[in-house]
């Protein structure tokens, strides 16, 4: 993993508004710094979203947290990661893998990290406003 990147972007059901018991792990280590949005497609894969890269001008809307402390973001970063399936046993695949984005936020771009979903998306319908939360609560496809 590539080091001194200490945001996170998230875009699913790690999104503040839903309620997931692993979000209070998230503002115990992390301090959300607003919106943001990342270039990809967003697929309702059930229970979750799954993003994968594109090259349209399609985009991802998520939120930009930053670390509270440098220190503890090893052992934060550790246990969102077992949530998204990355700590898997030899030979299997993993759900999601984690990777550095560019993150358009307020007029800029910052370099965070997310979770692609790493597996195949067939069937799968694409969330076309790209904003999981809005999806959920029926508004926009």
């Amino acid at each position: 993993m590539q080091p001194n990147i200490y945001r996170l972007f998230v875009y699913g059901s790690l999104r503040s508004g839903l309620l997931n018991p692993i979000l209070s792990h998230i503002t115990r280590y992390f301090v959300l710094d607003g919106m943001g949005a990342i270039q990809g497609n967003l697929y309702d894969m059930g229970q979750y979203p799954g993003a994968v890269p594109c090259t349209e001008d399609h985009l991802i809307i998520g939120e930009v947290y930053h670390i509270a402390n440098i220190e503890e973001f090893d052992q934060a970063m550790e246990v969102i990661d077992d949530y998204e399936g990355l700590i898997v046993e030899p030979g299997e695949v993993p759900l999601f893998r984690r990777e550095p984005v560019h993150v358009l936020f307020k007029n800029s771009t910052v370099v965070a990290w997310m979770y692609w979903y790493n597996r195949p998306i067939t069937n799968r319908p694409r969330i076309e406003s790209g904003d999981f939360v809005a999806y959920k609560m029926g508004i926009g496809k």
